[in-house]
């Protein structure tokens, strides 16, 4: 069996990177953002410090697996903090252990970027998903009285 590959994308990799991240839209269903916005925000958030694109392959292959990492200083940590959004592994790839591969890497990363803490979310249908964080120390964080839950809102002319 090939040994899995992580590594931090290079900005001349954004064109492999926003493939995956389009690959990702089409797996979920979902027809927006366009390619065209998909390809100019990857160019833009590449560039920017406070984001690293991972990319994970099986052995000698190519890049199989995209995840994003978005950083940022928090005071309650008084350090930075680390959102780890879309991870996502293509389907022939998927079993193969990338996605925990990629997932150990990102903590990794976030720790040699000074992080002290990594977060992420996770729809709870997921169940895949759901164990292979817990089985890496993710989980529901629980204190005064209640869990602390990850909630979202749109804003602006497309919600």
């Amino acid at each position: 069996m090939s040994e899995n590959r992580v590594w931090v994308a290079l900005p001349d990799e954004a064109g492999e990177v926003a493939r995956l991240l389009i690959g990702f839209r089409d797996d979920l269903g979902y027809d927006s953002p366009s390619d065209q916005v998909f390809i100019d925000g990857v160019t833009k958030l590449i560039a920017d410090d406070s984001t690293d694109y991972l990319l994970g392959a099986i052995g000698d292959g190519p890049a199989v697996g995209i995840c994003q990492l978005r950083f940022r200083y928090g005071l309650w940590q008084a350090g930075s903090d680390c959102l780890l959004e879309d991870l996502f592994v293509e389907e022939p790839a998927r079993g193969s252990g990338l996605g925990k591969a990629m997932t150990q890497f990102a903590v990794e990363h976030a720790g040699s970027r000074g992080c002290r803490r990594i977060e992420l979310d996770v729809n709870e249908a997921n169940e895949p998903a759901l164990k292979l964080y817990e089985s890496l120390g993710f989980g529901i964080k629980s204190g005064h009285g209640g869990r602390d839950l990850y909630l979202r809102r749109n804003i602006g002319a497309d919600s």
